[in-house]
């Protein structure tokens, strides 16, 4: 992967913006300053949003299951990133 925080597959934080406060997934990076994201309930991959970079912050966390999918050319379904999602937010509330 690349050394830049911001990769497919990475969970973002939205800093700005009427998402602020929620959760993402890049599904693609459109360029330097731009990535498409989605969350598998508000925005769905079948629409992704287009943020700006200095408006997300990345965590450390990978959604591994959704890159494997999209490696394996496997359907990826919203769901699936409800499930990685809730998944990053259940273990960041125990640490």
């Amino acid at each position: 992967m690349n050394d830049t925080p911001f990769n497919v597959g990475r969970i973002v934080l939205s800093t700005q913006g009427r998402d602020k406060g929620r959760f993402f997934i890049i599904v693609e990076v459109v360029n330097d300053n731009f990535v498409l994201l989605a969350d598998g309930d508000l925005r769905k991959l079948e629409k992704p949003k287009l943020k700006k970079i200095k408006h997300l912050r990345a965590t450390k966390f990978i959604a591994n299951n959704f890159i494997d999918k999209l490696n394996n050319k496997v359907l990826v379904l919203n769901s699936d990133l409800r499930k990685e999602i809730k998944h990053y937010t259940d273990v960041k509330e125990v640490c």
